[in-house]
């Protein structure tokens, strides 16, 4: 993809002055150390230091939610379903049925139990899950973009089981069984995904893997997990859904802040941006957050939280925790105190414009009050043709129209590619002013890469290619062994 097409940029009004360009190459990006001149080693999460921000979930959802400047979650609460210390061994005590979880369903655990699918309390049931896939909305109304459900291949969970739910082999949760039902899954692709043919990957995954029937459930009690290497394509051929109670969130590689904890670091009063990305951030990326922090509809003193989701995405992508340490190096290199980073346990379904409602509504939960979106957003090519399943702007236009329903705005962003003589512009003043455009696809990009030759560095950060021929020599040892 050419550099020009793979990210977009605000409206030129709103655009940053472009890096001087009298070489191929660009300046690299001046970092700005902290006084004391340490480093922060790449991966490392300090227990301790975790241990304490999850103590402190439940008084920060509270203070969080009650900061009147902040954008309120959706649906007006935060839900916080953590379940009490002094509860958690009857709730495991009380299972007599074991599951062992996907990553996948591991992820949207995650994600109930911390309130980022607010208002959801637990796994949809029947109703809400109907009501969504035939018009992306709950049962009640609200704007919801795509069904939240458990699956499994078992026969013998019926109503009334409380189920030990595990992951990888460790406890994660137990799970009282609601509701089970048969759900209509052809209906189910068309109308998420705009089309019935496995040649698109989250349609693979409901209707190769996830079961045929849906079950709602009371208590799920959350326990932590360890991380393993994410795989797309594992649901069971049954679904379930149900109230979820949580106990405590799991240890990762890679750090995930929890709505709360996000919100509690936001500035009030002023635009929180959101920039959604599921690769490595290159140069182009970041220019498009860096210029949308200055949209005419973004505000003075607005803020940016680059967001990458680190869960479960297409099987060729770059794996969660390669990408983490990316965004890791890229972040102490960039040191801007405009921008806030975190990292989202969400397994992507590449459904373009019903994902794109999705991200909103998560980061509306995590404080933003602003989405960042340009075309093709979480979109998928057939893998077969190579076909795209959705159009260019689909997306952007579908977030931009529910958007005011959010109480959120839209970012959309225009091309930028990069010039010699004026580094990154906007493609149309590239044309209208003649300038000499330097594009290299994603695809020459991993050829270099892996080849070990020099990348550009007005395509891609130094540090941030240092850690992607890491991940490539960990995984060649690896392979040779």
């Amino acid at each position: 993809m050419a550099t020009e097409a793979l990210c977009r940029a605000a409206a030129p009004a709103a655009r940053v002055a472009a890096p001087a360009a009298a070489s191929k190459a660009a300046a690299p990006l001046r970092v700005q150390r902290p006084a004391s001149g340490r480093r922060t080693a790449v991966g490392a999460a300090p227990a301790r230091a975790a241990a304490s921000r999850r103590a402190a979930v439940v008084v920060r959802a509270a203070a969080a939610t009650e900061r009147a400047s902040l954008i309120a979650p959706h649906g007006g609460k935060l839900v916080n379903l953590m379940l009490p210390e002094d509860k958690k061994a009857a709730a495991v005590a009380s299972a007599t049925k074991t599951i062992e979880l996907s990553d996948r369903n591991a992820c949207d655990v995650e994600l109930l139990c911390v309130g980022a699918f607010s208002p959801l309390e637990g796994f949809m049931h029947e109703a809400d899950y109907q009501s969504v896939v035939e018009g992306h909305r709950l049962a009640n109304g609200l704007l919801f973009g795509l069904p939240v459900v458990l699956d499994t291949e078992r026969e013998d969970l019926v109503v009334g089981d409380r189920v030990l739910l595990t992951y990888n082999g460790e406890e994660l949760a137990v799970f009282t069984v609601e509701s089970k039902w048969k759900p209509n899954k052809p209906l189910e692709a068309q109308n998420c995904y705009r089309t019935t043919s496995i040649e698109h990957p989250a349609v693979q995954m409901i209707t190769m893997e996830r079961g045929k029937y849906y079950m709602g459930g009371n208590h799920l009690h959350y326990l932590p997990f360890p991380s393993k290497p994410m795989i797309t394509m594992e649901r069971g051929k049954y679904y379930m859904g149900g109230k979820v109670e949580g106990l405590r969130l799991p240890t990762r590689v890679f750090p995930c802040a929890t709505p709360a904890e996000v919100r509690s670091t936001l500035p009030e009063g002023v635009a929180v941006l959101a920039f959604q990305c599921r690769n490595p951030i290159h140069r182009a990326h970041y220019e498009l957050f860096i210029r949308a922090l200055d949209a005419p509809n973004a505000g003075p003193g607005a803020v940016c939280l680059v967001h990458p989701t680190c869960g479960p995405t297409q099987d060729d992508d770059i794996s969660g925790i390669v990408r983490y340490r990316t965004y890791e190096v890229l972040k102490e290199e960039a040191n801007n105190p405009r921008l806030r980073w975190a990292y989202l346990p969400y397994s992507m379904h590449m459904a373009g414009p019903r994902e794109a409602i999705q991200h909103m509504i998560i980061r509306k939960n995590y404080g933003c009050t602003h989405f960042i979106i340009g075309r093709d957003m979480a979109g998928s090519k057939s893998c077969l043709s190579g076909e795209d399943f959705y159009g260019a702007y689909d997306a952007q236009e579908f977030a931009t129209a529910n958007a005011p329903e959010l109480g959120m705005q839209t970012v959309p962003s225009l091309n930028i590619t990069y010039t010699e003589e004026k580094g990154y512009v906007t493609a149309d003043v590239a044309e209208k002013e003649g300038l000499h455009k330097l594009n290299l696809s994603g695809t020459k990009f991993r050829k270099m890469l892996r080849a070990g030759e020099d990348i550009p560095e007005w395509f891609a950060f130094k540090s941030v290619v240092s850690v992607l021929r890491e991940a490539i020599a960990e995984e060649s040892a690896s392979e040779s062994e």
